[in-house]
C-alpha cells in the first residue's frame, strides 16, 4: 500500500480517538450483520433461494469477522495480518460453497421465490450500504481494516445481485438469473480474498 500523506491522515491508528470511532463503528456492523443473517437464512430457506441463502452465510461470516477485527484492534501489525489472512481464507471458502450450491441447484431446477427475494434483498442492500457508509474512512488502513472495508462493498454489490436475480426471476420464471448471481457473488469473494492475502503477506514480509 502506498504511503502517502492522505493514508496517513486516513489511518484510525494514528490516534485514539480515531481507533475508538473505528472499534465503534466495527460493534455497530457486528449487530447488523448477525441480525440480518438470522432474517436472511429463514427467508433463504423459505424462498429456495441460492443466492439469498448464500447471502446470509455471509453475512454470518462478515459477523465473525468484524468480532476478529475488534479483538485484534491495537495489537501489532503482524497480528492483525495474520487475521486478515485468516479472513481471507473464510473469503474464498465462502466463494468456493456458493459455486458448489449453484451447481446443486441447476441440476435440481428449484425455482426460487422471486418476491421473497426482492424483499430481503432491499433490506439486506440498506443495512450493508449503511454499514460501508461508516467504514469508508477506514478504508485505506492497514490489510485487516482494508479488509473489512472489502468484505462490507462486495455485500452491497452481491445484494444489489440478489435484486436483480429477483426481477430476473419474476419476469422470466426460471431460477437461471439465481445461479447467475451467485456465481458473480462467487467470484467477489473470490477476488476480494486474494486482495486481501497479497497485501497481508506484504505486510508479513516487511515486519
Amino acid at each position: 500500500m502506498s504511503a502517502d500523506c492522505c493514508q496517513h491522515d486516513h489511518d484510525p491508528n494514528n490516534g485514539k480517538s480515531h481507533q475508538g470511532g473505528y472499534r465503534k463503528v466495527l460493534w455497530i456492523a457486528l449487530v447488523v450483520n448477525f441480525t440480518m443473517f438470522i432474517v436472511e437464512i429463514a427467508s433463504g430457506v423459505k424462498a429456495n433461494s441460492v443466492s439469498l441463502f448464500a447471502d446470509s452465510l455471509d453475512f454470518l461470516g462478515d459477523s465473525a469477522n468484524y468480532g476478529i477485527s475488534l479483538w485484534v484492534l491495537g495489537m501489532s501489525v503482524a497480528v492483525r495480518a495474520k487475521a486478515s489472512l485468516f479472513k481471507a481464507l473464510t473469503m474464498g471458502a465462502f466463494g468456493l460453497w456458493v459455486v458448489g450450491n449453484a451447481i446443486w441447484n441447476a441440476t435440481t431446477g428449484v425455482l426460487p421465490s422471486a418476491e421473497t427475494m426482492g424483499i430481503v434483498g432491499v433490506l439486506a442492500f440498506v443495512a450493508n450500504l449503511s454499514i460501508a457508509g461508516l467504514l469508508y474512512t477506514y478504508r485505506e488502513g492497514d490489510s485487516n481494516m482494508r479488509s473489512v472495508w472489502l468484505c462490507t462493498r462486495n455485500d452491497a454489490l452481491g445484494n444489489l445481485a440478489v435484486i436483480l436475480a429477483a426481477v430476473g426471476v419474476f419476469g422470466t420464471g426460471k431460477s437461471w438469473p439465481d445461479l447467475i448471481v451467485a456465481s458473480i457473488m462467487a467470484s467477489l469473494a473470490l477476488h476480494a480474498a486474494w486482495e486481501v492475502i497479497k497485501h497481508a503477506r506484504t505486510e508479513l514480509t516487511n515486519e
